[in-house]
This record gives C-alpha cells, structure tokens and sequence, in this order.
C-alpha cells in the first residue's frame, strides 16, 4: 500500500503570485507605457494594491466567482493588474485578440459571455463598431484615468478604470477554491470557422510560468529586466507576466509603441536584459538598429516564438549584437511553452553557423510535455531527424477540449497540432512547415518556411512568404513574396539564382512577387491564407 505524503495541500493560484510578489519583492519596478504617451513605474507592491480594489470594484458590478471579463489592451500596468484581480477573484480573465475580424471579435466575446470589457482607448473605434452586438456586457470600462477616457458615441455605460477602482479599498480576502478552475481564457486566430477557446486553469498557468523561468527556458530571476513585446492578448503573453512576478524580475510593459525605434529607445533607458516577441517585431528592431548604427547595451538574451525564426536573423543578434537567440514553440493550446531550443554546454566545440542551426530548431519539450510525430494512420515515427509526421502533444498544460466544445479534439490522449515536424535521437523538435503550408509537388514536398528562411538570407530581403499555388501539371507549385529593404533594387532573377545555389532545383519558386508589405496578424504571423485567395490562380 502507498504510503501517503505528509505535505500542506495548498492549491496553485493566480492570487498566491501576486501576493507572493508583494510579499517577496515589493519595492522591484514595473514600468509600463501610458497609452497616450508617458512612462508610468510603479511596483509589485502597488500593483498588489491595485488589483485588489479591481477585485471590489468588479464585485461591485455585479460579478462573481465564473464571470468573464474580456480585456482588448496592450502590454500596460493596468491589464497586468486585470490579469491578477479578475483571476484571482475566481473569474475568467477573456484577452481578446484586436486585430480580429470585428465580426469574430463580437462572436468570441458573445462566445465567452463577457461581462465587462476593459479597452485601452486606441480601441475606441473598434468598441463604437462592436459594443452594440454584444448585449451580456454590462460596462465598458477604459484603461486610463478620467481626462483619458472617451466618450463613445452610442455606447452606454463607459467607465473610466481610475475613478471604478478608486473608491475601494487596497484590501481583499482572496477567495480560495480549486486550482483546476478556469483562470483564462484565448481563443485560436480562427482562420478556418469560428475562433475555439482554450480555458487554461490555475494550475496549467502557474506550473507553465514555474517552468518557464527556469535556465533552461527563459532563465528569470530578480537580476533580469524583461520585456515582452508579445502581446498580452496572446497565450497569456507567454506566461512572462506570471513568471516575471514570481521570481522578482524587473517588468517593463511597452503599451502600443512596438515600432523598431520605440522599443530601442525602451530596452536602452529602462536597461532592459531579456525580452520576448515573434519574428516580424525583431526584424523592425534590427533594420532600425542597423540603419541607425546602434549597438544593444543591456541586452543579453531574446525568446523567439509564434513563427520560424530565420537562421540569418539568429546570427545576426548573435554575432554581430551579442544577443543570444533562445527559439520556442507553442500554441494557444498549449497554454505557453512547450518546447525551447537553448544551446548546451555539449554544443560549444561548435562553430557558430553549426550553433545557430541548433537554435533555428524548435528545440525540446520542457519539463510537463511530452512530443511525438506520427504518420497518416497514426503510427509514431522514430526519432531520426528526418521523418517528418504531424506533431502530437500532451501534458501539464495541453488543453483537454475546447470552451463549449461539443467533442474532444485529442486523439488516443495526444492535442493533434497540425503542424509537421521531425524530432531528432536528442529529442530536438524541429517544425517542418503547418500541415496546410507544406507544399505537395509532384508526389514530393517542400518545406515554406525553409524556403522563406533560405530567401531571407539574402541581404536585400526584409521579409519573405512563400505559399503553394495549384499548378496544372505540378499539382502545386511554390510562389515566393519578398519584401524588398529600403532602398534595395533586388530583381526577381537576383533572388532566384540566390536560391538555387541553397535549395534543391525543383524547391526553386515558380515565380517571385516583390510587395510593399506582407498581412501580418495580430500574433505576428504572415496570413497566408490571404495571399492564396489573391493569388491562388496565377499558375493556372
């Protein structure tokens, strides 16, 4: 018979994070952008403190333990309080997704059956567009003070956040309850249907943040000043602001200035050390270093995720920055991190171009996941580095099912993630392209994102796409998008025999349009599927 452990059963909350952080590192700076403009600092203290009259205030309207509240906002001090008090509070934390259809946005907030929604006044418009479909909200509340908040024509009960909060004290009993209740809720980008909800729990949340500041991961600890540049309206932000707390990490919040310029100017004055983000942020930020002929000062280390991180931007922080690149994966079903590729100690006799193809790797799962890649009838396939299957996972803070889902996505237990991968004897995960973006060329397949990465070596390139176009003979063939640097006169010959020396001859595209600039969602990822409906028809 087991012998019982003898331990404190205290359950896992997002309330206890925060408390831990007021408690623990009180007076560490959090320094967040203002909406209209200045820098607000502040601590974990007052943050504390704040969030706990949220937590009145919204009881106040009329909330109670199970209520959503949505939040369409930047990266500010005032959603991370949200964060805290409307979790904590036994509720449901709803980050929309701004750059959503408007049409997806009502339905997900219907969907959620939000009842208050916190906005940032960038989103005015977009609130005036939508506020009148969505009947279950019962205040609209802006995150800023009383001269900052807008009147919006035809939308009733407009709060200012200041004056909701004002009146209620700084103290609050947490309610206590079971850590597997939902804490947060996001939904998918929706690019086939309607957006699905991953309701993450307390549990899944705190375990993902423990893991992730870990050295192995993002490596947080009270020495480092991290920015996170990922928005906090995608998969919790990556769990930094949990994580960023619960070590006593310096936070700096960047609100809605992400241009190349802004966030220089931010990483340098408030000395910051780590940051995270997708791919298109940090191609702005280099071309903006670059041109300026700038140099990083504090900055020693970024976490790439969200899409392929190209193996000549890898090198460039590197190399010519001293940033070392850490390259993730994850999905909104996946709560956060899954995987990270970080280079070991074995990995030092390297040279430097080996040790960036280790990084350009989506890496190993973390502590709490497990990954496997299987074939068409389900079968695994072996762990070689070039058999390339749909990647499965499962573990701490894999999602189960959908919010409201009618069946379960899992298969035999495993999330089905539909993107195509290959795991190597190491157990380095490398993702291969998404299902729908993989190429199928004449019985053989091309990876895009290979392809894309192969042309964004090329010095004249700022951003590359490539997607599969029907071709009579073919059956696809791959066209290429370039987004061409300023004042780079790169043709289309130039870039085709720059391939071909780095691809396979039949990988070489078909044919190459040069655009102003690429769709880019609001996770930072290339729509492609807006590139197809255009140009879906120009092999035919």
């Amino acid at each position: 018979m087991l012998q019982p452990g003898l331990m404190m059963d205290q359950p896992l909350l997002l309330s206890s994070v925060i408390e831990h952080a007021a408690a623990q590192y009180g007076d560490v700076e959090v320094v967040s952008r203002e909406t209209h403009g200045p820098l607000f600092r502040y601590t974990y203290a007052d943050c504390a403190k704040r969030a706990r009259k949220l937590a009145h205030a919204l009881g106040q309207l009329g909330l109670s333990g199970g209520s959503a509240v949505g939040s369409i906002a930047w990266n500010n001090h005032r959603h991370l309080e949200a964060y805290y008090a409307v979790s904590g509070s036994g509720m449901v934390m709803h980050t929309c997704n701004p750059r959503l259809h408007p049409q997806q946005l009502i339905y997900v907030i219907n969907h959620a059956e939000d009842q208050v929604m916190l906005f940032d006044a960038t989103f005015a418009p977009l609130i005036k567009g939508i506020a009148s479909h969505c009947p279950k909200v019962k205040a609209w509340v802006c995150l800023a003070d009383k001269a900052n908040t807008p009147a919006i024509e035809g939308v009733a009960n407009v709060l200012s956040y200041e004056e909701l909060i004002a009146p209620h004290s700084e103290h609050f009993e947490w309610p206590q309850f079971d850590e597997r209740s939902g804490a947060a809720l996001c939904y998918t980008s929706g690019t086939t249907g309607n957006p699905k909800g991953a309701l993450y729990s307390h549990r899944a949340i705190v375990l993902n943040a423990l893991v992730g500041s870990t050295p192995g991961v993002l490596a947080l600890s009270a020495r480092e000043t991290i920015l996170p540049v990922v928005p906090m309206f995608h998969i919790n932000a990556w769990c930094i602001p949990y994580g960023a707390p619960m070590v006593g990490a310096r936070l700096v919040l960047p609100g809605p200035k992400l241009d190349g310029a802004s966030l220089y100017e931010l990483m340098e004055s408030e000395r910051v050390t780590v940051s995270a983000g997708v791919p298109t942020i940090w191609l702005a930020l280099l071309h903006h270093v670059e041109a300026n002929k700038l140099r990083f000062t504090t900055m020693r280390r970024t976490a790439v995720g969200g899409s392929a991180m190209p193996l000549s931007l890898i090198a460039k922080f590197a190399d010519e920055y001293g940033v070392e690149v850490r390259h993730g994966w994850g999905m909104t079903e996946t709560t956060a991190v899954a995987t990270m590729s970080a280079l070991m100690s074995k990995h030092d006799p390297l040279s430097a171009a080996d040790k960036h193809a280790v990084v350009a790797k989506q890496g190993k799962a973390v502590f709490g996941v497990q990954i496997k890649v299987v074939d068409e009838t389900g079968a695994t396939l072996p762990r070689d580095g070039s058999s390339q299957g749909e990647l499965m996972v499962r573990g701490q803070w894999i999602v189960s099912g959908y919010f409201k889902g009618e069946s379960s996505p899992l298969q035999d237990g495993w999330f089905p993630t539909g993107d195509v991968a290959t795991i190597d004897a190491d157990g380095v995960m490398q993702i291969r392209d998404r299902a729908k973006d993989v190429i199928k060329t004449g019985g053989e397949w091309i990876s895009s994102i290979d392809l894309e990465n192969a042309a964004m070596g090329h010095p004249g390139v700022a951003m590359a796409a490539v997607i599969g176009v029907k071709h009579p003979k073919w059956d696809e063939r791959p066209l290429l998008f370039i987004v061409r640097k300023p004042g780079q006169a790169l043709e289309k010959d130039e870039i085709l025999a720059f391939l071909a020396e780095r691809v396979a001859k039949w990988w070489v595209p078909d044919d190459v349009v040069f655009v102003d600039s690429l769709p880019v969602g609001g996770t930072g990822k290339v729509q492609k599927a807006d590139l197809r409906k255009q140009y879906g028809g120009v092999f035919s």
